[in-house]
């Protein structure tokens, strides 16, 4: 374990460079933890056109975390459905999943600038955050044990230190050339014309992806009447076409009777890049989102997967800054986040290559292909169910598998998130039960009793939180109530489903609701020491750290 060394003053903890929705997100969280952040951002105000269209179940828990998943809900689609179609818009494939084990919906269409904009506003409720607009970051030195971050203004320049810098400043990331770190992978040579629309000419709900050999194309409805048109951009036809309206009424006008009345926000040219980062840190500098991983539009995963660097690394930053966790607890950011990173660009690389082709005899068939597998009920669902897209599964990191029981161990994976009820609420989603810190859950059983007074110490004086889940019947039964522990009666029985499918019935929780161990009730006091040592945390008793800040309310 970390010896816990007082580090340098510095100016702030953390310095956040790029107020995209990776640099804001990990800001809100930095924020709620009491972590002293400084956001700098070398544009004038947030970007004001819509970048990402898709938002998934995992990121939208995130945004409950932070406090802010009402304030973005209004600008979101939930559910919504894809459909491959081929080029006669013909059915090829659906994904359509309707599950919500982690309390959201595992598709949603989203409005990126108001939701940027509420991560923005979030910031507000918190005195130790500022953001620097207009202010570049141009060099970073790192001394060991603080950062000294050079900043222009284009007035003039200064000198902040931190304790640590996080790169959040995209595809062409500063940060990550101050730390020397490769971005390996390739870049498509194909481009794709993107036009965003208001007053959605279609009003059909949910997204179109056309894999016609003629032009592939993708038409995308987004919240509020916005309607986003992508099109292949064949080789003989030059970038500049996208500054033509006479150009991108052509390519709309299969797909609506009168092209030109478009009301367009904006049109691009984009290429697609599959590319990660050589590494996420070096010292006392990290990367996060587009700086660490590009990846193609196809799933909708490039936004996703900065917010889930954001849940892994915010915690574990707010636990080393406030003296909870030796510097190592960092390196399991990279561990971590790497391999389900790259999991992502592959896919995205290869549904991209799916519905790609030009040449029309390979499309026929891929068609062909596409359509017998469809036609295979087994296969159906799990297309349909997005079964397909990788899950995190930490087999290294900040997590202990060896005291599980359980053939298909839950350690390093989410938990789930069913609706339960205490004492004193009803039919609320678990996190918001667990609180924003560890939490340590049993089914059916005592947590004092089953890990130990000394053991049930250690982690209440981390901040942890204990649990007693219980079947809904034994909810308001008092016979083992301890001040310290909160029993939550299962409504649904999703909980005692998910522990039916395992042999553990004991859980240690991470901030980001992660498995960190799981144990049968009696290993439960040797996962607890395990896991301590592992996750860097100090095993002393009363003289440990004391409990980080609760979540904070947004204000009204």
């Amino acid at each position: 374990m970390s010896e816990q060394i007082s580090p340098p003053a510095t100016d702030v903890d953390v310095v956040v460079v790029g107020a995209g929705p990776v640099g804001l997100t990990l800001a809100n969280m930095l924020g709620m933890y009491g972590v002293r952040t400084r956001v700098v951002e070398e544009r004038a105000t947030l970007i004001d056109y819509p970048r990402g269209v898709g938002l998934d179940d995992e990121s939208l828990r995130t945004f409950q975390a932070i406090g802010l998943v009402d304030r973005i809900l209004p600008h979101t689609t939930p559910n919504q459905i894809m459909r491959f179609v081929d080029s006669r818009r013909r059915l090829l494939a659906e994904i359509a999943p309707t599950e919500q084990q982690f309390g959201w919906p595992k598709r949603n269409g989203f409005v990126q600038p108001l939701v940027d904009a509420e991560l923005l506003a979030g910031l507000d409720r918190f005195p130790q955050v500022e953001v620097a607009w207009g202010t570049a970051m141009t060099a970073c030195a790192d001394s060991g044990g603080q950062v000294s971050v050079a900043l222009d203004t284009g007035a003039g320049a200064s000198t902040v230190t931190a304790r640590y810098v996080v790169g959040c400043d995209g595809g062409r990331s500063a940060t990550r050339r101050q730390m020397g770190v490769s971005f390996d992978g390739t870049t498509s040579p194909t481009r794709w014309l993107v036009v965003d629309l208001a007053s959605d000419p279609l009003g059909h709900p949910n997204i179109e992806v056309a894999a016609d050999p003629a032009r592939p194309n993708v038409s995308v409805s987004i919240a509020h009447g916005i309607r986003r048109f992508e099109f292949m951009i064949h080789d003989d036809e030059p970038d500049e076409l996208a500054e033509d309206p006479a150009f991108v009424a052509k390519m709309v006008a299969p797909f609506v009777p009168h092209p030109e009345r478009l009301e367009v926000i904006r049109r691009r040219v984009y290429t697609h890049h599959s590319r990660i980062a050589g590494a996420f840190r070096r010292g006392r500098l990290l990367l996060a989102g587009d700086a660490a991983h590009l990846m193609p539009v196809w799933q909708g995963q490039g936004y996703n997967s900065g917010i889930r660097d954001a849940a892994n690394l915010g915690w574990k930053l707010a636990a080393v800054v406030r003296g909870h966790a030796g510097d190592g607890l960092l390196d399991s950011y990279d561990v971590e986040r790497r391999k389900h990173a790259r999991a992502m660009i592959d896919l995205s690389t290869m549904v991209g290559r799916v519905i790609s082709p030009t040449d029309r005899k390979v499309a026929a068939v891929r068609d062909v292909l596409v359509r017998a597998a469809a036609a295979i009920p087994p296969v159906k669902r799990y297309v349909l169910g997005m079964r397909f897209k990788p899950m995190p599964r930490y087999e290294h990191g900040a997590v202990v598998h060896d005291w599980s029981r359980s053939p298909a161990s839950s350690v390093g994976t989410l938990f789930v998130q069913p609706r339960v009820d205490t004492r004193d609420r009803a039919d609320v989603l678990l996190d918001e039960v667990l609180g924003p810190w560890f939490a340590v859950l049993c089914w059916n059983n005592r947590p004092r009793e089953v890990l130990g007074a000394m053991a049930f110490e250690r982690w209440k004086s981390l901040g942890a939180r204990f649990f007693e889940a219980r079947p809904f019947t034994q909810l308001h039964w008092t016979g083992h109530d301890d001040p310290d522990v909160v029993v939550v009666g299962d409504r649904t029985s999703a909980l005692k489903r998910w522990f039916d499918g395992q042999r553990d019935s004991v859980l240690f929780l991470r901030p980001d609701r992660c498995v960190a161990g799981a144990s049968i009730a009696q290993l439960a006091p040797e996962l607890s020491a395990d896991l301590l040592d592992t996750l860097d945390l100090p095993q002393g008793g009363n003289d440990a750290a004391g409990p980080v800040l609760r979540l904070a309310q947004p204000s009204s």
